[in-house]
């Protein structure tokens, strides 16, 4: 049966998460809903799960049907009903055996945090205010221990069964305009949380409240204690699935 792969970009603010829930608005609800409507009821695999309030630049779906497809066609149809929130700028027949989840080589991740004395009401769904001043320098030498494999344990939320070694090919935080501080993270995967704990646990190292030689000791620990939360979910964004 032929596979094809949607690839999709999406506004998390009004969805609780990326993976289908009974009960509450999804996108993958909306998206396979939208595709029973056109083809035929699918189930859909993800290139990676996205909690509520993520947005994805770029996202990977993919799915198999028995049902013609003009991908182009299919793109068009599924932006028209899902846009603004969702659109799906790319359709094409995949390769025999391809799945968006486990061809998958690459992850990126940004997320945003807005380092100024007062928030902005038109960045309040794209980055996370912090009004004390943050040193960056002291952020990126905290990330800079993260790049290779490692137990994530303290950083991750835990799944029943489910390992918690990761790599990570790169992590960097730099300025950008408007008071902007932004962390771009790379790694072949992600445990639930990762992201948003690591940005948690750099700012704090920003505040100068942990030292930034910390993280050794954090993923020593291999305990989710000795890290500081997670960050909030509305500042991460997806922002590039490589194959």
């Amino acid at each position: 049966m032929p596979t094809y792969r949607l690839d999709l970009s999406y506004d998390g603010s009004g969805f609780h998460g990326y993976a289908r829930q009974p009960t509450v608005r999804t996108v993958q609800g909306e998206l396979e809903a939208v595709l029973a409507r056109i083809l035929e009821p699918v189930d859909t695999v993800v290139a990676g799960r996205t909690d509520a309030g993520v947005h994805a630049r770029h996202q990977v779906v993919s799915f198999p049907t028995a049902k013609p497809v003009d991908p182009d066609r299919l793109a068009r149809s599924l932006t028209k009903l899902l846009a603004p929130e969702i659109v799906v700028y790319a359709a094409a027949r995949a390769p025999d055996g391809f799945s968006a989840r486990f061809s998958a080589t690459r992850r990126t991740y940004r997320y945003r945090v807005l380092n100024r004395p007062y928030p902005d009401p038109l960045r309040r769904t794209t980055s996370w205010h912090v009004r004390e001043p943050l040193d960056l320098g002291a952020m990126n030498r905290a990330v800079g221990y993260l790049v290779g494999e490692h137990d994530f344990a303290s950083f991750c939320r835990r799944r029943e069964g489910a390992s918690t070694v990761r790599t990570v090919l790169s992590a960097m935080w730099s300025a950008q305009s408007g008071g902007i501080l932004e962390l771009e993270i790379a790694g072949t995967a992600f445990c639930h949380q990762m992201v948003r704990s690591i940005v948690a646990f750099s700012v704090e190292v920003g505040r100068g409240r942990i030292e930034p030689g910390a993280t050794l000791r954090v993923l020593r620990a291999r305990d989710r204690n000795e890290a500081r939360g997670a960050a909030p979910s509305h500042g991460l964004v997806l922002w590039q699935v490589h194959y």
